[in-house]
């Protein structure tokens, strides 16, 4: 009886094989679904890599929202006319801030436009002057220099003439990419607007969209440590525009530059922009200089001077402090960007940074104090049972 039922268990186990072969098709339905997730993977990416500069301007609108919103936030509780209302608060900062721009622009703009006419006058003759080596003779009877050293200066001048008239085309294109990319950072603050008006409104939905209901809670507290983070990161970024305003004020006052106070809110303001914020405020201060006469060549050292502080100790300090992040990780983020991405990496690579250690903290150390927690757990179990086979 048994043998018999065995046997039919036995036919039966191979009749159900064929029968599970002739169920399955091709292509397989686990094959399938790998070979559309590849696929699914790579067009994301190719579709990021193509609108890569479009993302990068929402990333900087993002930005920009989060500089605002504090004094969004002021006005939404504080203001006269609009009270608790998200959207005239975002309208009234942006009023404030126009007003605020053509009230410094009515006061400077007369004298920076002189002195940028006068500069872009006075380029052609200073770069002559460089590819002939006359503008030696000048800094030496400035500056007190002796024969032999205005005759090394002007040697290596000539050494590299071709150089110094390629100055000229690199001025050229750099001039024209500037122009593109001011362009670009006029949509800034337009699309921050939205950000800042529904920006808790857009994150929910998406959350909702992307991700199931159970994980819909973790999700959100992800959300909120993100938000800290990059409040946080601002509040950095402000600190070290703030740090570079008192920098160039402070010296160009001391070595006499005109308009020492608007080009030093304007190297403030463009300590936002990686790599060429600095470089563009650079060049103008020492065309400036340079143009009205100025101690430009003390300038030139004490801004080298300058940018390796700011790179190397108070950046990485600062940084480190508002994100908790060791000063090291985020030098090794910052030259890790910058090889990989430039000057976009360069900016971005702190921030990401910080954003995964935001994510590994919150997907990583729960599940490591779980496994921690079960011990425990297991320990009241197994005391609970013996105590109840002594009684």
């Amino acid at each position: 009886m048994s043998k018999a039922t065995g046997r039919g268990y036995e036919i039966t186990g191979a009749a159900a094989a064929p029968n599970k072969e002739s169920t399955m098709g091709f292509p397989d339905h686990r094959t399938l679904n790998v070979v559309l997730t590849t696929l699914l993977v790579a067009c994301g990416c190719v579709l990021v890599y193509r609108a890569w500069p479009i993302i990068l301007v929402f990333v900087l609108a993002i930005f920009f929202a989060y500089l605002i919103n504090p004094v969004v936030q002021l006005l939404e509780r504080h203001s006269l006319f609009f009270r608790n209302l998200r959207g005239p608060a975002v309208l009234e900062a942006y009023l404030a801030f126009l007003i605020l721009s053509a009230i410094v622009g009515y006061g400077l703009a007369p004298g920076v436009a002189k002195s940028t006419a006068k500069l872009l006058d006075d380029v052609p003759t200073l770069l002559d002057g460089l590819s002939s080596g006359e503008i030696v003779t000048d800094l030496g009877g400035k500056y007190g220099w002796t024969e032999k050293q205005e005759l090394r200066l002007k040697s290596f001048l000539l050494r590299h003439k071709d150089s110094v008239q390629d100055l000229v085309k690199i001025a050229d294109r750099y001039v024209s990419h500037a122009a593109e990319l001011f362009g670009g950072l006029l949509l800034i603050p337009v699309l921050a607007i939205f950000f800042l008006r529904d920006g808790e409104h857009i994150a929910d939905t998406l959350t909702r969209m992307v991700f199931r209901e159970d994980s819909q809670k973790t999700v959100r507290a992800l959300t909120a440590e993100l938000h800290t983070m990059l409040t946080r990161y601002i509040r950095a970024q402000a600190i070290l525009c703030g740090l570079s305003f008192a920098f160039y004020s402070t010296v160009m006052l001391v070595l006499s530059f005109p308009h020492a106070v608007a080009l030093a809110a304007l190297g403030g303001a463009l300590e936002f922009i990686p790599a060429a914020g600095w470089m563009t405020t650079a060049a103008l201060i020492i065309g400036v200089g340079a143009a009205n006469h100025a101690h430009w060549l003390w300038m030139i050292v004490l801004l080298i001077i300058w940018r390796v502080t700011q790179n190397y100790f108070t950046s990485p300090r600062i940084m480190g402090r508002q994100l908790e992040l060791h000063p090291l990780a985020a030098i090794f983020a910052v030259l890790v960007g910058a090889k990989t991405g430039g000057m976009v990496g360069v900016y971005l690579a702190v921030p990401l940074t910080a954003a995964l250690r935001v994510v590994w903290r919150t997907y990583a150390v729960p599940k490591r104090s779980a496994g921690h927690t079960d011990h425990p757990t297991k320990s009241t179990e197994s005391a609970g049972l013996a105590q109840a086979a002594a009684d």
